[in-house]
Parts: C-alpha cells; structure tokens; sequence
C-alpha cells in the first residue's frame, strides 16, 4: 500500500473581481493515486466548462471561470486525511 501524500504547499487566499478567473494551488508531498478533491464549501467539484481541474506532478491546480458572486466561499481540497482551506 502506497503511503499517504501530504500536503507541502498550502492553498493561498484568492480575491478576484467578477468575470475574472479565481486560480488555486495546492502541492502534495508525492504523486499518488488517493482520491484528491476540491469543494466550493460542501459541494464537491467537477472539472467542466466553469471549473477546470488540473494535475501536473504534486501539484493539483482548481481555475474557477469568470466568478460570480455566487462563487465566493470557503475553497477547500482534501486528499486522504489531509485538508487545506482558502
């Protein structure tokens, strides 16, 4: 069983304007194959044409799309049982 990953590179605060792009970014100590998440509060996020989820390596990168007020909340991403917040 492959050990946990980590989270090294905590989620930053993010202030955008309406229309613009909101870009999170969260590094984990290894690649792994654990179940990573992000949340816009409790809601469970899904890479679409509003949302695009990204992994490049360790780093797993959310892009919120043109933002709304309706968008604005907690950030979270969790993988194993590990969380960090924005």
């Amino acid at each position: 069983k492959e050990p946990a990953a980590t989270i090294v590179e905590t989620l930053k605060d993010v202030t955008s304007y309406e229309g613009e792009d909101a870009v999170f970014e969260c590094r984990l100590s290894r690649q792994t194959t654990q179940d990573a998440q992000w949340f816009l509060g409790d809601v469970p996020l899904q890479s679409n044409e509003m949302n695009e989820i990204a992994v490049q390596g360790t780093r797993h990168t959310l892009i919120l799309r043109k933002v709304t007020l309706e968008d604005c909340g907690p950030i979270s991403f969790k993988v194993g049982q590990h969380t960090s917040a924005a």
